[in-house]
């Protein structure tokens, strides 16, 4: 059996219910859900939210919450584990015990059905799937800043063309897969048999300010459009 858990809590301090906010129409946590619903590979599509407010403009889009996530893992200082364990633990007392387990963040506009099935796929084989993105320009030409005099932090490195430096990829942050069993023993869904799932620039957002919120708005009615045309 396999769940999907989205972690929607709401303490956003930068966006005010971003979770819930609405976006192009709808509150932003449905997109998640209807994301794992079309996937057609979870048994169980949960919410862990902190609020009756979240839990039910979740219920009302298709995901179960049956119950709120604790005060203790609601806070500030909770890590994605501590709630994906406090989720879990819960199941295992109802007695539902899972083969997979999906994280699914819950700001994710762009995420498909389609992705997580294609993502899915390498479970078995692997560990853990992580979505990653190439950085759009080798790191190691970074520079910094300081007082007002820019300087580079590799001189050495900044000298080298791109094509004798190895890409670099950050986490994507929009969903991760793990085996049950490798999520609980390594407290992580990072561990020696991850595999890279890697996504375009065009599929990623952060969305952790309303700047990122605008951009999100003006990518998804682009991607709206082609789809039209």
């Amino acid at each position: 059996m396999n769940i999907a858990v989205i972690p929607a809590r709401s303490g956003s301090k930068r966006i005010p219910k971003k979770n819930i906010k609405d976006f192009m129409g709808k509150p932003m946590i449905s997109y998640a859900i209807k994301a794992a619903k079309e996937a057609g590979i979870f048994d169980t599509v949960m919410v862990s939210a902190d609020s009756e407010e979240i839990a039910e403009i979740a219920r009302q889009y298709g995901a179960e919450v049956p119950f709120l996530r604790s005060e203790k893992n609601a806070s500030d200082t909770a890590t994605t584990f501590d709630v994906m364990e406090e989720v879990l633990l819960e199941y295992q007392k109802r007695e539902k015990v899972f083969d997979t387990v999906c994280c699914i963040y819950p700001c994710v506009p762009f995420l498909t059905g389609a992705i997580l099935r294609k993502a899915y796929a390498f479970i078995g084989q692997y560990d853990s799937v992580i979505p990653v993105c190439k950085y759009p320009v080798p790191i190691e030409w970074a520079m910094e800043v300081h007082g007002n005099v820019l300087k580079a932090y590799d001189r050495k490195a900044q000298k080298k063309r791109s094509q004798e430096l190895v890409p670099k990829f950050y986490d994507a942050g929009m969903f991760y897969f793990s085996k049950y069993g490798i999520l609980m023993e390594n407290k992580s869904f990072i561990n020696d048999n991850a595999f890279a799932f890697i996504l375009q620039e065009n599929e990623v957002q952060d969305i952790d300010t309303l700047e990122n919120w605008k951009h999100a708005e003006i990518k998804y009615m682009v991607m709206q459009y082609e789809a039209r045309s």
